[in-house]
């Protein structure tokens, strides 16, 4: 069983910074897709930061400029760096690993329990 345990959440000012880390259990290198979902009240769980097995990285349109997804050594970490925070990206952030699909899509098997993180 892959484990995958999110660190780094909590509450920050409006315009403040914060950096979220994901570790997991077992070396993830062949899961193409790894990623940020974040889950709002209110909102679905949705996808907020993509990077691929070649490091291209890909964000949704609110947090471009905002944010930065990296991958640490041997793909056994995953963090995003959340910069100029706003009360919009209060929410659940939840670390995933998965394939592709043959469409290209990502399909994520292993997911995180999540770290909250508040703006306000």
């Amino acid at each position: 069983h892959v484990q995958l345990v999110e660190s780094g959440g909590g509450s920050v000012q409006t315009g403040g910074s914060l950096s979220l880390s994901c570790t997991f259990s077992v070396d993830l290198y062949t899961s193409s897709c790894k990623a940020w979902f974040r889950q709002a009240p209110g909102k679905e769980r949705a996808v907020v930061a993509l990077i691929l097995r070649d490091s291209s990285t890909t964000y949704e349109d609110s947090v471009k400029g905002r944010f930065i997804i990296s991958k640490g050594d041997a793909e056994r970490t995953l963090y995003l760096q959340m910069n100029n925070l706003q009360p919009d990206d209060t929410a659940n952030y939840i670390c995933a690993a998965g394939g592709r699909s043959y469409g290209g899509s990502c399909r994520y098997a292993n997911w995180g329990q999540g770290t909250q993180v508040t703006v306000s």
